[in-house]
This record gives C-alpha cells, sequence and structure tokens, in this order.
C-alpha cells in the first residue's frame, strides 16, 4: 500500500463509482479498478461489494477511510512545506479575520502587501472566530487575525495589540453622563449582541457568567455596523472592541469603557503550523507594525 493507492481508494469511496473516480483522477477505468483490486489483496480484505456500477463501501473501507485522509491531508501539508524550503514561495495567501477588527487592520494588509508581495495573490475573508480556527484546523487558511489565545490547542497566536471591550449607547441613554460602566450595571442593560458564534460576544458572555449574570438579549445581528447603524433609534446597548470605534464613530453613539473589572482583549495572528508560517507572521507583523 502506498500513498498513491490510497488517492485512488479515497476517490473511488467517495465518488462510488469507478467511472467518476477514474475522470476525477484522470485515470482509465481498467487501471482504476486494477489498482483497487491490487490494494484489496495487498490488505487481504474486501474493500467494495460490487451492486451493479456501484461500489458499495465494507466495513473495513470505512475505517481505512477515516485513517487515509488525515494522512494524504498531512502529505500535501509536507509538500507544501517543502515547497517552501526550496524557494517556492506560495502563489496565493489566505487570511481569515474577525469582522470586530477587520476595518482596522485589512486595508493596511492589502496596500502593503501589494507592495512588498506584487506576485502574491491575498485573499481575505471576514469569518467568526469559531469558523476561522476551523478553517485553520482543516487547512483552508493560511493565517487568521482574531483574539488570543487560540481555544484551539492545535493552533499558535502572536499578539498584534491590545484592546478591551467597551459599552455602547444611544446619545440620550440614562447612562450617557457616566464616564465609566462597571460590568455589573450593564448586566442589566437590554441589548442588541452580535450572534453567539461571534468570539466578543462569547467574551461578554464568560464575564457575566463569572458574576452570575447572563445578559438581556434584545435582539441579534450578525454584522457590527448593522448593529451600530440600529442603536441610535433604540434604547438598546451593545459591548464591542474599542477600537472599532476608529472607524465606526458615530454622533448619536456614546463609547463607554466598561470597569470593575475591565474586560481586556488581545488581537493576533492565530496559525497551525508554525514551522511553515513563520515567515509569513514576521512579514505581517513588521507590515502592521507601525499600524498598531
Amino acid at each position: 500500500m502506498d500513498f498513491r493507492q490510497l488517492r485512488y481508494f479515497v476517490a473511488v469511496y467517495e465518488e462510488g463509482h469507478v467511472g467518476r473516480a477514474a475522470e476525477r483522477l484522470a485515470l482509465s477505468q481498467p487501471a482504476l479498478s486494477q489498482q483497487i483490486r491490487q490494494l484489496e489483496q495487498n490488505l487481504e480484505v474486501a474493500l467494495f461489494q460490487r451492486s451493479g456500477k456501484r461500489l458499495v463501501p465494507t466495513a473495513a473501507a470505512h475505517t481505512l477511510y477515516h485513517h487515509a485522509v488525515p494522512l494524504l491531508e498531512g502529505l500535501e501539508r509536507a509538500h507544501e512545506a517543502l515547497r517552501a524550503f526550496r524557494g517556492h514561495t506560495p502563489g496565493t495567501l489566505a487570511i481569515g479575520v474577525l469582522q470586530t477588527v477587520n476595518a482596522s487592520l485589512v486595508p493596511h494588509i492589502v496596500e502593503r502587501l501589494h507592495n512588498t508581495q506584487p506576485h502574491l495573490q491575498v485573499r481575505i475573508y471576514e469569518l467568526s472566530g469559531v469558523e476561522i480556527e476551523k478553517r485553520l484546523l482543516a487547512g483552508q487558511l493560511d493565517i487568521g487575525i482574531g483574539f488570543l489565545p487560540p481555544r484551539q490547542p492545535a493552533l499558535h497566536g502572536v499578539e498584534l495589540y491590545n484592546d478591551e471591550l467597551q459599552l455602547v449607547i444611544p446619545a440620550e441613554h440614562p447612562l450617557r453622563e457616566f464616564r465609566k460602566v462597571s460590568l455589573a450595571q450593564a448586566a442589566d442593560l437590554p441589548m442588541l449582541l452580535l450572534g453567539e458564534e461571534f468570539r466578543a460576544r462569547q467574551i461578554w458572555q464568560e464575564q457575566l457568567a463569572a458574576i452570575g449574570r447572563r445578559p438581556r438579549v434584545q435582539a441579534e445581528l450578525n454584522h457590527m455596523s448593522g448593529i451600530l447603524d440600529s442603536l441610535p433609534h433604540s434604547q438598546f446597548t451593545t459591548v464591542l472592541p474599542g477600537r472599532a470605534r476608529q472607524l465606526h464613530s458615530h454622533p448619536d453613539l456614546l463609547w463607554k469603557p466598561l470597569s470593575e473589572p475591565r474586560i481586556p482583549l488581545s488581537v493576533g495572528l492565530v496559525y497551525r503550523d508554525a514551522q511553515r508560517q513563520r515567515s509569513t507572521v514576521e512579514l505581517l507583523r513588521s507590515l502592521l507594525a507601525d499600524v498598531l
């Protein structure tokens, strides 16, 4: 059994049909059938039951598939890492970024990467923290920009800057004269919040849970700009990273620091493969140094 045969097996397993698998692999059907029979002989197990033109996986095939996919993914990551050592830098860079930090960083990243790496195609995706970590683990992103530390132990993080969660209220809100608002006071306020998949929302709920409270969620929106546009027309409040105020200032909104306790935030680069991404991490940190 070799990696080539494993790749053939995975294609047949996923397609359930030799013809479609052969087309996917750019092989002839007889050649693919021969490789699968040879794999079965080497393993001394039947992997498929033939039913007309379809192939039905056996229990042994299910077991092999769940072992084969991580092996093939690991092999592809190894090839990519070795290409970097041979001096062949990847042609694309996929970055996932939280929408709560997007506007303050992404324009600088796009411009400066173009100036320093003009042949690099940059793909930036605005995602929730959960989705960023999920895609990093799946190899669908190279770098994430999110709150630290990462929640998945297989991921690494390097800090870019510190922030803190702040309360955002309409200009005519009863708390407008307060210089700061305590966590306990904020817990009583009806709120318009980001959805539960967003890390800023999760941090807020965790802080309230620590004092035995739950947020008063009156409404949810999945976009920060929509929340800030809606607040002046309501008596709702929200909580967002304070740095977002720089690019989402609104004359009818007031931003109040939270206290007792403050809710500090650490924003940084998140990645899976420390060896492979070391040069990219250092490049992004250097390009953003003066912005941060």
